[in-house]
């Protein structure tokens, strides 16, 4: 059975940085792309960073790039998203997902399995 699991979240200041992990089990990440999406409170869920199987190819949001930054560890089926220069409004739960596909796109209808999410709270 496969499994995507997100953990990492928590409670930041503004400017402060979190690391997000997505664990993935029953499954070899190797042949996945994988997702990062968002959702805040009244929102809808949109896409914040993916990255191809092979890790070669990534793309950002427009509202991340040039603080995130994601990366993945096949060897360890670990997926990361590292969040710098945070701000008020990327408050939201974050989701990983994987695709069945070697590209990367930022379509939710893409995804065919999700986490249950993490909450990153930014706060003065």
């Amino acid at each position: 059975q496969l499994h995507v699991v997100e953990s990492g979240g928590g409670l930041v200041q503004p400017g402060g940085s979190l690391r997000l992990s997505c664990a993935v089990s029953g499954f070899t990440l190797d042949y996945y792309a994988i997702g990062w999406f968002r959702q805040a409170p009244g929102k809808e869920r949109e896409g914040v960073s993916c990255i191809t199987s092979s890790g070669g190819r990534t793309k950002y949001a427009d509202s991340v790039k040039g603080r995130f930054t994601i990366s993945r560890d096949n060897a360890k089926n670990t997926v990361f998203l590292q969040m710098d220069s945070l701000k008020l409004e990327d408050t939201a739960v974050y989701y990983c997902a994987a695709a069945v596909q070697p590209m990367c796109v930022m379509s939710t209808r893409s995804y065919g399995y999700w986490g249950q999410g993490t909450q990153v709270s930014v706060s003065p």
